[in-house]
């Protein structure tokens, strides 16, 4: 089986990267999807869906099988309109989500205003289905597959040389490799989709998944 037919949201990978075209159109298709849905798993953007659907994949699970639509809604602050399509909780599809740790307090306003729940803290989030990354999915993944393993993904890509010289860049020389790892693989559209599986396929394997995907998938 070709890894697009488990991981649907690596269709980004294909077709113009600029501007809002990949998000608008793992939306829409994503939209597309859950009027049989029995869970929709509300997401910032791309990389946190093609994240949340490798990680499915590597514990043996199909999502679209189980009728699990994983929704990027292109940004944190869109979460209440998104809420308020789907229904307060105790209604299907049951709702769940995953946030930055910059945006947990707009996720949680959203939560409050569309009546899905009455969180006061993160742990009253996860007991709503909905998670948060400390700081981000990549500080996440970055950490669980440990520089020593981003750099051999970085090498099996070719990247490995861009890299070393990314790190010798005035702007980068001398910072903590986890900081250069991060704004590396940041820098291009095409290579923080890339690593977004790359990353969760090695987390998997280490059995070092970060503890929001991990608990979100479980919760769905």
């Amino acid at each position: 089986m070709d890894v697009t037919d488990s991981v649907p949201a690596l269709g980004a990978l294909d077709g113009p990267l600029g501007g809002n075209a990949a998000s608008l159109r793992a939306t829409a298709h994503a939209l597309g999807k859950v009027e049989s849905a029995v869970a929709v798993v509300l997401v910032e953007g791309i990389s946190d869906q093609i994240a949340l659907e490798t990680a499915a994949m590597g514990y043996g699970r199909n999502l679209e099988a189980e009728r699990v639509v994983i929704v990027p809604i292109g940004g944190a602050h869109a979460i209440g309109r998104f809420l308020t399509r789907f229904g307060p909780l105790g209604t299907r599809p049951r709702l769940a989500g995953l946030c930055d740790l910059r945006e947990e307090e707009v996720f949680r306003r959203g939560l409050v205003a569309t009546q899905v729940g009455s969180p006061r803290t993160r742990t009253d989030m996860e007991h709503l289905g909905f998670y948060v990354c400390v700081k981000d999915l990549e500080e996440e993944l970055i950490r669980a597959v440990g520089t020593a393993g981003v750099e051999a993904l970085f090498d099996s890509q070719g990247d490995l040389r861009s890299f070393h010289s990314f790190q010798k860049q005035p702007a980068w020389r001398g910072q903590q490799p986890e900081a250069q790892i991060y704004r590396f693989v940041r820098s291009s559209s095409r290579r923080n989709l890339l690593y977004a599986r790359l990353f969760v396929e090695a987390a998997v394997d280490r059995g070092t998944l970060p503890r929001p995907l991990d608990g979100l998938l479980t919760a769905v």
